[in-house]
């Protein structure tokens, strides 16, 4: 499945979770008076922006220095999913609202791997109550090497990303002297980090399609979206040429999400030229930004990008508005001649989705399999659905 030879990048390792009986060690002892995070608290750490900006707060999580680019995400919920989506690959995620951790970690709603770089929020709940909770968040963070601050203004944090727009910071024990290796760090190899390396089948109770699902870096909850509509999925890499995917007798393909510059991957929009046309095709975020690139269109990278569950997003074909759940850094500027620009966000009038009728393809920008998210959109599952309707064992 791995086309051209291509070696599979040096990513950083992650660190199992640790055992039950350490959960349940940890929440004893962080329900005592003098717990950890009363000791913790007297370390200081620093988050230290691109432009010289300096935010002093607490340490928790992994204690080690990372260097990455700082986002802000406006979810009220969804923290477990937000620390365990790929498309943070690289990156230092800021949460705007005030409490984070309240209700613990949860094995069961994670998306993916833990791949960003760092953690800031206001406050973190060291006490979560929720019956299905398993550890609390310093649990998670330090048991996958992941820095946190906490104690800062994060609202000042989002105003300065919002205003001078997103750019490189370091967390770390004392504010350092020289801003070269902040400012030259560069998120690299982000899809083939995030995705799959083998092959994976997730087959549907009662099978009605195949669908190959192309891994950049996807959520789970595509899987579990496509399950629920009777498709039996089938998860590639990211680097599968397209030969492989037409040879299998699928009945539609599906384009994940994913970290990055979309503009970083020549050979996997190479593949996606070669699908569209051939397959129905159904696109989200990364996969989206891709699907216009193959068809000779343009992506920009936006000020602070759209990172949230609250985006509103108008459909140009009727007079409805959805809300959003979205995380992305880049968008689309131009879907090239065969592409009609079918949803734009309500907010800055980017795109955000695009119909390709002579293709017998759609893709959207925003995350239609959204959770704990809206589910405004889950409708387009259906839409994809149907296109299969009249494509099984296709020609290729």
């Amino acid at each position: 499945m791995h086309s051209q030879g291509r070696s599979a990048p040096h990513c950083q390792a992650q660190i199992a979770p640790a055992s039950r009986a350490q959960h349940r060690l940890g929440r004893i002892a962080r329900s005592h008076p003098h717990s950890e995070r009363g000791d913790r608290r007297v370390k200081r750490r620093y988050l230290t922006l691109a432009s010289g900006a300096v935010f002093e707060g607490w340490a928790f999580g992994a204690d080690l220095e990372t260097v990455g680019e700082l986002v802000f995400t406006t979810g009220m919920t969804g923290y477990i999913e937000t620390l365990t989506d790929p498309s943070y690959f690289g990156q230092i995620v800021v949460q705007t609202f005030p409490l984070i951790g309240n209700y613990g970690i949860i094995e069961e709603d994670f998306e993916g791997r833990s791949l960003l770089r760092g953690y800031v929020v206001r406050e973190w709940c060291d006490a979560p109550s929720n019956f299905r909770c398993q550890y609390d968040l310093d649990t998670f963070l330090r048991a996958r090497n992941i820095p946190g601050l906490w104690g800062v203004d994060t609202r000042e944090i989002t105003r300065t990303l919002r205003e001078e727009g997103v750019m490189n910071a370091l967390i770390s024990d004392a504010p350092p002297q020289d801003l070269s290796s902040i400012r030259a760090y560069r998120i690299q190899d982000a899809v083939h980090c995030a995705c799959t390396r083998e092959k994976a089948i997730f087959p549907a109770k009662e099978e009605q399609y195949r669908v190959a699902l192309i891994d950049y870096g996807a959520k789970q909850n595509i899987v579990c979206e496509l399950n629920a509509r009777g498709c039996s999925v089938e998860e590639f890499p990211c680097d599968t040429p397209a030969q492989a995917i037409l040879q299998g007798g699928y009945d539609g393909v599906m384009l994940s999400n994913g970290p990055g510059d979309p503009a970083d991957n020549p050979f996997e929009i190479e593949q996606i030229r070669a699908l569209m046309g051939k397959l129905p095709v159904f696109g989200i975020c990364l996969g989206h930004q891709m699907m216009a690139l193959s068809q000779g269109g343009e992506t920009i990278k936006l000020k602070y990008g759209h990172r949230g569950g609250n985006q509103p997003v108008r459909d140009l074909q009727g007079t409805r508005t959805y809300i959003t759940s979205q995380n992305h850094g880049y968008a689309v500027k131009t879907a090239g001649e065969a592409g009609i620009l079918r949803y734009e966000n309500a907010n800055d009038h980017t795109c955000e989705g695009v119909d390709y009728p002579d293709l017998n393809a759609f893709s959207v920008q925003f995350h239609p399999e959204a959770c704990s998210g809206p589910h405004d959109t889950s409708f387009l599952f259906d839409r994809f659905v149907s296109m299969m309707g009249g494509a099984r064992h296709a020609d290729a």
